[in-house]
């Protein structure tokens, strides 16, 4: 089950304190995250690094989002054409992510 604590304040800012996931194999932090502002909610794209369990040393990508309250959604992601540049801009603060992302498409 995904859960993490209060979301970033910016896109790409960094908390002062790692944020942490627990599924169901295994637990983290949130590396790095990239979240945009849309209509309907706040598309994300979170770069999870494994700590424990038997995922652990392994790093993989999740996307989800954000309610406009800051609360976590279990359901899937869906971005708008028009949302793009603006997920793609906010990329550029996140380099391991963006090069995870590149190798999708590479």
């Amino acid at each position: 089950m995904p859960k993490a604590k209060s979301p970033a304040k910016s896109p790409a800012a960094k908390a002062e304190e790692p944020r942490t996931f627990s599924l169901h194999w295994g637990n983290g932090i949130i590396e790095e995250e990239v979240r945009i502002g849309s209509t309907y909610h706040h598309p994300t794209i979170q770069l999870l690094k494994f700590t424990e369990g038997s995922a652990k040393g392994t790093r993989e990508i999740r996307f989800c989002h954000y309610n406009h309250r800051g609360q976590f959604q279990r359901s899937p992601l869906i971005i708008d054409e028009k949302d793009i540049p603006a997920l793609r801009k906010a990329l550029n603060e996140t380099p391991k992510l963006k090069g995870l992302l590149k190798k999708l498409i590479g």
